[in-house]
């Protein structure tokens, strides 16, 4: 062959061999074209380019197949009514009604020299070292309430609020109590005091019952939701014999299951801060006993499913002052859990008698300026006395302002 003679018998093998093998990649590209197209529709397009770039986000979007399928089913889900996150807060935001707006021909008084809480600061000023005590021989209490940290952390759930409560106790040496209220917990009588005197020999102070904790063992025998914990060496040990059970991971799942075992009614999870409470307190009664009070008189811990729907006939037939069933001090949404994802209620049911409840215990103090909500329902507000030339004007029914606020123009009835 011409060829042969050109570049010689064996470069011309060679060259012959990468011929068919090259016949051979063509026709197998051709059969592979074939089957795409009629495996995912390649060639709708009509033009060579066209079909390469479907051909090419096909095989992309096959690598992203099934985390997208598996967004798309939790995105197509039907909302869980416990779920914060799927909730949409606008269905609860809807309000009756249109505004009040003021009057534009009315006269408009401005006070002068109104400084809003300016007294406290010099007194702050006068006296740069606070007592433990005030003159009136009440205590000087610290109101403390936070949310959970990160999951991972060591001591998240239940049991956050004890390192800070150790941290706090030690870096305010001022304070006689600490107060700690959960953050789903509200105050919703402004006028109750509290019996300090009852307390004078105690250091910790927690809503519950005596028969149920020292002798039933019940886990729902006190409530660590909100308590009074005294400034004291004592409270510093209470803290550290109460903190072991919490670590997260096995040590608080075996913990958990001699508490199941141990106390009363108990379900099985993992061990909680109150569970752990009634099994200290039960099991080492003459340790700790007799400085702790568990008080039942007033409430310092209300279950919002027995209270929120009986506001407005508390509103009706009692007045603030009381604390207890009648007018409660504390109303704990215990079960809604608002700072996570999921409560143990529907969430709109929640939130609406949250608002119900701040709404009960605002009214108390807009009352001090003339003002109420329009209902318990809703956020707007109605003046429920008539227009003054002072419109800072207040009377102080209740007895809600500190002294130092009712150093000039305030009314008393």
């Amino acid at each position: 062959m011409i060829l042969e003679k050109c570049i010689g018998a064996q470069r011309s093998r060679k060259i012959q061999r990468a011929l068919r093998h090259g016949k051979v990649t063509i026709l197998c590209l051709v059969l592979t074209v074939v089957v795409l197209r009629g495996t995912i529709g390649a060639g709708k397009f009509g033009t060579p380019e066209q079909d390469f770039i479907e051909i090419r986000d096909h095989f992309y979007s096959r690598k992203r197949a099934e985390p997208h399928r598996v967004l798309e089913e939790v995105q197509t889900t039907p909302s869980d009514p416990n779920n914060y996150n799927a909730f949409d807060i606008n269905k609860i935001l809807v309000d009756e009604g249109e505004e009040d707006k003021p009057d534009p021909n009315k006269p408009y008084s401005r006070t002068e020299d109104f400084e809003l809480g300016r007294a406290e600061i010099e007194m702050a000023e006068r006296e740069p070292q606070f007592p433990k005590f005030h003159r009136s021989n009440k205590p000087r209490v610290l109101l403390v309430t936070g949310s959970s940290p990160k999951p991972y952390a060591e001591m998240a759930g239940f049991w956050a609020k004890l390192p800070l409560i150790r941290k706090l106790l030690l870096s305010h040496p001022e304070v006689e109590f600490l107060w700690w209220m959960d953050s789903d917990a509200m105050f919703t009588d402004m006028a109750f005091e509290l019996p300090w005197e009852r307390y004078k020999d105690c250091n910790f102070v927690m809503h519950g019952w005596n028969e149920m904790v020292y002798d039933q063992k019940n886990w729902i025998g006190l409530n660590t939701g909100s308590f009074l914990l005294r400034n004291c060496q004592w409270s510093l040990d209470m803290l550290d014999s109460w903190a072991p059970m919490g670590p997260k991971g096995k040590i608080r799942d075996e913990a958990g299951k001699i508490l199941t075992r141990e106390l009363k009614g108990r379900p099985v999870f993992e061990a909680d801060d109150q569970s752990a409470m009634v099994y200290i307190l039960a099991t080492q009664r003459e340790k700790w006993g007799d400085k702790v009070y568990l008080e039942s008189a007033y409430y310092l811990h209300g279950y919002w499913g027995i209270l929120v729907d009986r506001y407005e006939e508390m509103i009706e037939n009692y007045h603030p002052g009381l604390g207890d069933h009648r007018w409660p001090l504390v109303t704990h949404f215990v079960g809604c859990k608002p700072c996570g994802k999921f409560g143990d209620y529907p969430v709109e049911r929640c939130l609406k008698q949250m608002d119900r409840a701040f709404n009960f215990g605002d009214n108390q103090v807009l009352q001090i300026y003339g003002f109420t909500h329009k209902s318990l329902a809703s956020r707007r507000v109605k003046r429920i006395r008539n227009e003054t030339s002072n419109p800072l004007e207040v009377k102080d029914e209740l007895g809600l302002l500190h002294p130092a606020f009712k150093a000039g123009k305030v009314s008393s009835s």
